[in-house]
């Protein structure tokens, strides 16, 4: 198994492949203030930024004030997504009104409407390709993924037949038109700072 830092620092533990819930207790020991997750069956560990939360945090504050203080949303909760080995831990996924957790503990795929990442330096590609083909594939409806170092925000909406057939891109500032998908939303991006 494979381990890759932000920094693309490797750590090896052993060529056995290990299933994905043992892999999540390994992580548990991953240092204090990184997002671990798994992709494709490789292991991502991301130092967390003031700017990544401060983003999250206002999508969050958008899906409440949309939905209710009751709204399922969760941000960075492993849910096992379509696909070779992917336990994802989404920076905000909102869950059907009645979603409920499955038999071991966790919240299923199928239940997830919408789906936002905030990118990482060392984690773009994931957000952009193996996650997003995921999403699509998975049926999620809203993809966003909110990229601080280029100052944009882009809309992935309409998933068929694993492509997403509507992308909207608007740089931070510009309001997020969502009102015609399941979240029925504009989200504003003027207070999403920048790297």
């Amino acid at each position: 198994m494979t381990v890759v830092e932000n920094d693309r620092i490797e750590w090896a533990m052993s060529d056995r492949e290990l299933p994905l819930d043992e892999l999540f207790e390994w992580l548990e020991t991953a240092p204090e203030g990184h997002k671990a997750e798994v992709v494709g069956g490789v292991v991502y560990a991301v130092p967390q930024r003031d700017t990544h939360w401060e983003i999250v945090r206002w999508i969050v504050h958008a899906l409440q004030v949309r939905f209710g203080m009751h709204v399922k949303v969760k941000s960075d909760v492993r849910i096992d997504f379509p696909g070779h080995r992917n336990a994802f831990c989404p920076d905000v996924a909102k869950l059907r009104d009645d979603a409920e957790k499955n038999d071991k503990g966790r919240w299923d795929w199928a239940d997830v409407e919408f789906v936002a990442e905030v990118i990482s330096r060392g984690t773009s590609l994931n957000d952009y390709g193996p996650k997003k083909a995921a999403y699509t594939t998975a049926g999620v409806a809203v993809y966003v993924i909110a990229d601080p170092y280029t100052g944009r925000c882009i809309a992935y909406t309409k998933p068929e037949e694993g492509e997403y057939t509507e992308v909207v891109r608007v740089p931070f500032g510009t309001d997020l038109d969502l009102t015609k998908t399941p979240l029925g939303l504009v989200l504003k991006t003027d207070a999403f700072p920048r790297d």
